[in-house]
């Protein structure tokens, strides 16, 4: 099977492509795996913004898109609402695995924690929070050792 095509989409009002941590991460690690990066995308915490590149990133041929940002509890994070409306499968696992993983870094702030995954369109939706140390967390003991398998589930 060829290397997973993954679309990275961070969501923030106030990271550029200079300050994204996250990005810089995600792109460093998927070069790293040699999967594929199909795409990179900085867009703000607006309900309207994050569907329309859901839309746009459903219709490219990115496999997996990577969402972080957004998932917590304050009036600004929607991302976890936008993506849980449009998904057609819900993974539940995905975020009960990163809620208990985070617990054993963060204590019971984890459950503030919107993380989601699931599949929208034939594509892989993957959303966790936007502190780095949540997307490190979440690409090394989940999303890593599972993309390609995941990649493959999904098309077939």
């Amino acid at each position: 099977m060829p290397p997973a095509k993954i679309a990275i989409v961070t969501v923030s009002d106030t990271r550029t492509p200079e300050t994204d941590v996250n990005g810089k991460y995600l792109k460093q690690q998927i070069k790293h795996a040699e999967f594929v990066l199909a795409a990179y995308h900085i867009v703000p915490d607006e309900p309207v913004e994050i569907e329309k590149i859901l839309d746009t990133l459903a219709q490219s041929d990115a496999q997996v898109i990577l969402f972080n940002g957004g998932t917590g509890i304050s009036k600004r994070d929607t991302t976890y609402d936008v993506i849980s409306r449009k998904l057609e499968k819900v993974m539940p696992g995905f975020g009960e695995i990163f809620r208990l993983l985070s617990f054993e870094q963060v204590g019971a702030a984890a459950m503030f924690s919107r993380a989601t995954a699931g599949v929208f369109r034939g594509k892989a939706i993957i959303s966790t929070p936007g502190s780095p140390a949540a997307v490190q967390l979440a690409w090394e003991r989940l999303i890593a050792p599972e993309m390609q398998h995941l990649a493959w589930e999904i098309t077939r």
